[in-house]
Protein backbone atom coordinates (compact mmCIF):
# COMPACT_ATOMS: atom_id res chain seq x y z
CA UNK A 1 0.00 0.00 0.00
CA UNK A 2 2.64 2.18 0.82
CA UNK A 3 4.74 1.38 -2.23
CA UNK A 4 1.99 3.44 -4.30
CA UNK A 5 3.17 7.32 -3.55
CA UNK A 6 6.48 6.00 -3.44
CA UNK A 7 6.42 4.78 -7.06
CA UNK A 8 4.15 7.56 -8.34
CA UNK A 9 6.56 10.24 -7.10
CA UNK A 10 9.69 8.45 -8.16
CA UNK A 11 7.97 8.32 -12.21
CA UNK A 12 6.81 11.69 -12.15
CA UNK A 13 10.38 13.26 -10.38
CA UNK A 14 12.10 11.06 -13.06
CA UNK A 15 10.23 12.23 -16.11
CA UNK A 16 10.59 15.87 -15.23
CA UNK A 17 14.03 15.58 -15.16
CA UNK A 18 14.85 13.70 -17.66
CA UNK A 19 11.94 15.97 -20.20
CA UNK A 20 14.00 18.99 -18.16
CA UNK A 21 17.23 17.72 -19.62
CA UNK A 22 16.51 17.05 -23.32
CA UNK A 23 14.65 20.09 -23.68
CA UNK A 24 17.56 22.10 -22.22
CA UNK A 25 20.29 20.36 -24.29
CA UNK A 26 18.43 20.90 -27.19
CA UNK A 27 17.64 24.19 -26.52
CA UNK A 28 21.37 24.91 -26.33
CA UNK A 29 22.60 23.08 -29.22
CA UNK A 30 20.35 25.02 -31.42
CA UNK A 31 21.50 28.45 -29.87
CA UNK A 32 18.45 29.37 -28.85
CA UNK A 33 17.47 31.11 -25.12
CA UNK A 34 16.87 28.37 -22.74
CA UNK A 35 15.45 31.49 -20.18
CA UNK A 36 14.21 34.82 -21.64
CA UNK A 37 15.85 37.75 -20.48
CA UNK A 38 18.92 36.04 -18.66
CA UNK A 39 22.15 34.95 -20.10
CA UNK A 40 22.28 31.70 -21.81
CA UNK A 41 25.15 30.06 -19.93
CA UNK A 42 23.49 31.01 -16.62
CA UNK A 43 19.89 29.68 -17.56
CA UNK A 44 21.22 26.32 -19.12
CA UNK A 45 23.27 25.20 -16.17
CA UNK A 46 20.44 25.84 -13.47
CA UNK A 47 18.27 24.42 -15.53
CA UNK A 48 20.58 21.32 -15.76
CA UNK A 49 21.12 21.62 -12.16
CA UNK A 50 17.20 21.72 -11.68
CA UNK A 51 17.07 18.62 -13.91
CA UNK A 52 19.57 16.33 -12.54
CA UNK A 53 18.10 17.11 -8.56
CA UNK A 54 14.82 15.78 -9.64
CA UNK A 55 16.92 12.76 -11.31
CA UNK A 56 18.13 12.21 -8.57
CA UNK A 57 15.26 12.41 -6.37
CA UNK A 58 13.77 10.18 -8.61
CA UNK A 59 15.84 7.69 -8.34
CA UNK A 60 16.02 7.68 -4.36
CA UNK A 61 11.91 8.04 -4.54
CA UNK A 62 12.25 4.59 -6.74
CA UNK A 63 15.11 2.80 -4.74
CA UNK A 64 13.06 2.91 -1.59
CA UNK A 65 10.82 0.65 -2.30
Amino acid sequence: MESGPAIFAGVVFALFGGALLMWTGTRVRRGEPVAQGVGQVASAALASLVAVVALGLGAYCLTRL
